[in-house]
């Protein structure tokens, strides 16, 4: 009997033990840090959600939207460039303004979700409008999310893209596509590309 009590007592105390262990390694790890939607060389624009991240200041540290004039509004500093610019230009930015306020300022941006680039499908797809360019979309992925209406001529898709201000036109053999010929026309999107399916 007494051996069973103290058997139980010895459980008890590890299970304690242990608990206050995970309590105290609860608190001293850093929380799972966003993970960012764009390289490094991403170019921020217009629509995307910015983590910026000030250490030490957690007054300073917020999630915000790009607004369509391409700035941030940021506490301390009001309004802020951020479109046209890397998430590192735009956080060495931010460091040098608030160097006035914050002695030593170590500023982080993650870019936490892309909404600035878009495609367009339009023609005879089940989805018209703006589709979200994501990282080496192709031309296959964006018809798979944009659908085709039964009148689809799958032999004519064509992709239009201004470059260097003139228009080019692209032709997407969709049928070819899916047997697996033509590779060669399942290219990489670029932002402002409209994909049209007559």
């Amino acid at each position: 009997m007494k051996l069973a009590i103290k058997v139980v007592m010895l459980f008890a105390l590890t299970t304690a033990r242990a608990q206050a262990q995970a309590n105290s390694t609860d608190k001293n790890t850093p929380a799972a840090q966003p993970v960012t939607a764009a390289g490094p060389s991403y170019v921020i624009g217009a629509d995307d959600m910015l983590l910026i991240s000030v250490w030490k200041e957690p007054d300073l540290t917020t999630t915000l939207p790009v607004r369509p004039d391409g700035n941030i509004s940021l506490p301390l500093l009001n309004d802020v460039a951020a479109a046209g610019l890397t998430p590192m230009q735009l956080a060495t930015a931010i460091t040098g303004k608030l160097k006035k306020y914050v002695a030593d300022p170590r500023v982080t941006v993650i870019v936490t979700q892309i909404n600035s680039q878009k495609v367009y499908a339009t023609g005879e797809v089940l989805h018209t409008g703006a589709i979200q360019l994501l990282p080496n979309m192709t031309v296959l992925q964006a018809l798979a999310s944009a659908g085709f209406t039964q009148f689809a001529n799958l032999k004519g898709i064509y992709v239009l893209r201004f470059e260097n201000g003139k228009e080019q036109k692209i032709p997407v053999n969709y049928k070819r596509l899916l047997k697996g010929q033509g590779t060669n026309q399942n290219i990489l999107l670029q932002p402002g590309d409209t994909i049209v399916v007559p």
